[in-house]
């Protein structure tokens, strides 16, 4: 398929690719029909499909001229998740399998699920959330809406605006104190990597979360990050699960084709360390161990890692990767780091296919730029790094590998020729990144966080 061929939709009448929903079990569940809400034809739909709220992964169904009926949904929703239903509803004292309804689920005793997400609430650690953003304040503004929804009770907004151009970005981070607990911060010099490190500077001591503002959080989020922390005492990160808010346009499903934010993650709990290396490389994240988008770190873990590496990130020539190369950094230092498919954030993908060609460059750019800074800092581990080459190589070109198993026959060659051109441009790039912040400042490889300056320290916006 060429990318100039693909026609975008364009009101009603249209046809999108797919409309996103939950389904929630434990409710009536909805006839689906044909066409959106705009009124354009729905070819599918991408169910994000939960009980009890805890989600139990994501259906895929073609969507009919007449739409789907409730029974037909009930029947597809039990082909593939009938024994995790069962195994849940059991636990709660319900009925056996083979009696299982689907749709209004409802059980006599407590739910473990939520018995102890209410157990981990009564108890909950604070956490600070922060959210970098450059000039993207309707995006941010609906990101802090989902933010102030969270059902957590000990939460604080902390928004650092990256080399702001106007003072946009300020003016909805003060509407959003006005509702709740959200502080202002800046970063004057732009790059991602700097804007992180300055709210780890800004925030000594606390549990931070990352979202990006291009990002709506669940409303149970941070609920499940806490249970994370709680179940898992030594886990320096914890990583959520990141699903499409919409999937609108073919930009966007080529996107999910190619992986998403998960690779191939999916929604079974894990947990990286020491222990688990012989299965999965600290220095191979494929699938990901996390993504910056969706990662809390407990305090100290950043600062032990040196921060974030300025010459990666958004806003550098690497334009990525300051994340992966984090979490390579905690599991490479004994570090633990735990997946928890529970804690959800929808993000809305790339609509336009330039977008996405450059997000497929920069992915690939981002990945070796942050394996040349590991070499750069430690030449020893250029040694097992080519022991992973053929690894590498099979997930490059092989049909089945989780690179490429959910691409089909029509996914456009020249999205993957321009993930490979990133990865041929990327150790170039981190050392165009790395010289020029010495030249401007005379600073080294890889500083520490940065302080916090007169000009860009922490200003509390909320309401006294």
């Amino acid at each position: 398929m060429s990318l100039a061929s693909v026609v975008e939709p364009t009101g009603a009448g249209a046809r999108v690719p797919a409309v996103v929903r939950d389904l929630e079990l434990s409710e009536a569940l909805p006839a689906i029909p044909a066409t959106d809400p705009a009124g354009r034809r729905a070819d599918r739909i991408w169910l994000l499909v939960r009980l009890f709220t805890e989600p139990l992964g994501f259906a895929v169904l073609d969507v009919p001229d007449g739409g789907l009926a409730p029974e037909q949904l009930a029947g597809a929703v039990l082909a593939r998740f009938g024994p995790a239903i069962a195994e849940r509803v059991a636990a709660a004292g319900g009925i056996a399998d083979g009696q299982l309804p689907v749709g209004g689920i409802t059980v006599p005793g407590p739910v473990p699920f939520l018995a102890r997400r209410e157990e981990v609430l009564r108890d909950a650690p604070p956490i600070t959330v922060v959210v970098c953003t450059r000039e993207r304040p309707e995006q941010l503004a609906a990101c802090l809406d989902s933010l102030l929804d969270q059902a957590y009770p000990r939460l604080r907004v902390l928004v650092v605006d990256n080399a702001p151009a106007t003072d946009a970005t300020a003016r909805v981070a003060r509407a959003a104190a006005e509702r709740g607990p959200v502080d202002y911060l800046v970063e004057p010099v732009p790059g991602l990597s700097r804007a992180r490190n300055r709210a780890v500077a800004s925030a000594p001591g606390e549990i931070l979360a990352w979202i990006d503002d291009d990002e709506r959080a669940d409303r149970y989020w941070l609920a499940e990050v806490a249970r994370a922390l709680a179940d898992h005492p030594d886990a320096s990160v914890v990583s959520g699960v990141i699903v499409p808010a919409e999937l609108e346009t073919q930009a966007q499903l080529l996107f999910e084709q190619f992986g998403g934010h998960s690779k191939g993650r999916g929604f079974t709990p894990d947990v990286f360390g020491p222990a688990t290396a012989h299965r999965q490389s600290p220095l191979y994240p494929l699938p990901p161990f996390g993504t910056g988008a969706n990662m809390t770190f407990r305090p100290g873990v950043i600062e032990r890692i040196g921060g974030f590496d300025r010459a990666l990130g958004a806003g550098t020539p690497a334009m990525g990767s300051e994340d992966t190369l984090a979490f390579t950094q905690v599991l490479r230092k004994g570090g633990t780091i735990v997946y928890q498919p529970s804690a959800i954030c929808r993000h809305y993908h790339r609509r336009d296919l330039d977008g996405l060609r450059r997000q497929m460059r920069g992915y690939g750019c981002g990945l070796t730029a942050a394996y040349t800074s590991l070499v750069l800092h430690n030449p020893l581990v250029l040694f097992p790094l080519l022991r992973l080459i053929p690894t590498a190589l099979r997930d490059l070109n092989g049909d089945d590998s989780l690179r490429n198993a959910g691409l089909d026959e029509n996914f456009p060659a020249e999205l993957m020729s321009a993930n490979r051109r990133g990865m041929l441009a990327g150790p170039l790039a981190y050392l165009r990144g790395l010289l020029a912040p010495r030249r401007a400042t005379g600073l080294g490889r890889r500083a520490a966080p940065d302080a916090p300056s007169q000009t860009s320290r922490t200003q509390t916006m909320r309401r006294t």
